[in-house]
């Protein structure tokens, strides 16, 4: 059995970021069920036909949604105790530490895949493949979707600074055992 010091709580603005990012990922998720129950956001034409619900995007939606939020969901690892020992309900663990390292590099991997994402959705978001499209959903629509979608651009910046708040509080630990 191994025995393992847990760091300090994580600074409180710390949890309050991993908490926000779940939250800020929920917005779009409820818009995608919308569109895979079939309430009409907005599209028209062709693209009305494409994603057409219930259909195949009915289960790809729920499917992307569940991922999101979990994915979402783990940002609180980095401030909770499971973040730091691996809780003993998991097969062969036997409450082991986390290591650092690890934990830290998945994240960061995270900030870069989640910014690779965000920046070149930003800067085509009114493209003529995406929102500039005539068919995409406009007025009111629109709006509505990118209101859904916008709170996902804090992801990156909250996941790097709770990123940054656990490898130091860790660091600190690590270097008084």
């Amino acid at each position: 059995m191994t025995t393992v010091t847990m760091s300090a709580p994580a600074p409180r603005w710390a949890v309050w970021a991993a908490r926000a990012v779940p939250l800020l990922a929920l917005p779009s998720g409820l818009w995608r069920i919308a569109l895979g129950v079939g309430i009409p956001v907005g599209f028209t034409g062709e693209l009305a036909r494409l994603y057409h619900a219930p259909g195949w995007i009915t289960p790809y939606v729920f499917a992307l949604t569940l991922a999101v939020e979990a994915v979402a969901l783990l940002t609180l690892g980095l401030v909770r105790p499971w973040g730091e020992v691996v809780p003993r309900w998991v097969p062969r663990s036997d409450g082991r530490p986390v290591p650092t390292a690890f934990a830290v590099t998945v994240a960061l991997l995270g900030v870069v895949a989640l910014t690779l994402i965000a920046i070149p959705t930003v800067a085509l978001w009114n493209g003529p493949e995406n929102m500039g499209d005539p068919e995409a959903p406009q007025g009111v629509a629109g709006w509505v979707m990118t209101a859904c979608y916008a709170p996902q651009l804090a992801w990156p910046p909250l996941l790097a600074a709770v990123t940054v708040a656990y490898w130091r509080r860790r660091r600190r630990n690590e270097v008084r055992s």
